[in-house]
C-alpha cells in the first residue's frame, strides 16, 4: 500500500531561502531515494539540471536563466503546536495587574 511522504526543502533564490514542501508516494516501509526527491521538486514546478551532494540531498535548479540551490530537509521536525488554540486559550486567562 503506498502512502504520503511530506518533504520540506529550502530554497536559495536572489539572497532569500524560502522554506516549501512536496508531497511524495511511496510503498510502506520505503525511504525516499534521490530520483524521488528529483521527481517530487519537478512536479513543484522546479527545472532541477544537477545533482550537488547526493548524500545531502542539495540540487541545483534554474528559473528565468537564473541558477539556484535547493536543499532537501529529510528530518525537519514542524512544529506541532495549533496557533490558533493558543490564542484563543489566551483570552480565557485573567490578566493579573499587580503581576
Amino acid at each position: 500500500m503506498r502512502k504520503e511522504h511530506i518533504v520540506y526543502f529550502k530554497v536559495f533564490h536572489k539572497g532569500q531561502a524560502s522554506l516549501l514542501r512536496g508531497l511524495l508516494y511511496l510503498e510502506e516501509g520505503q525511504e525516499p531515494a534521490i530520483q524521488d526527491f528529483e521527481q517530487c521538486l519537478r512536479a513543484c514546478g522546479h527545472d532541477v539540471r544537477a545533482v550537488i551532494d547526493q548524500e545531502q540531498f542539495i540540487f541545483t535548479a534554474y528559473r528565468d536563466g537564473e541558477e539556484y540551490t535547493i536543499d532537501v530537509i529529510e528530518d525537519y521536525e514542524k512544529n506541532h503546536r495549533d496557533l490558533y488554540s493558543d490564542n484563543l486559550n489566551k483570552t480565557f486567562i485573567k490578566k493579573d495587574p499587580t503581576l
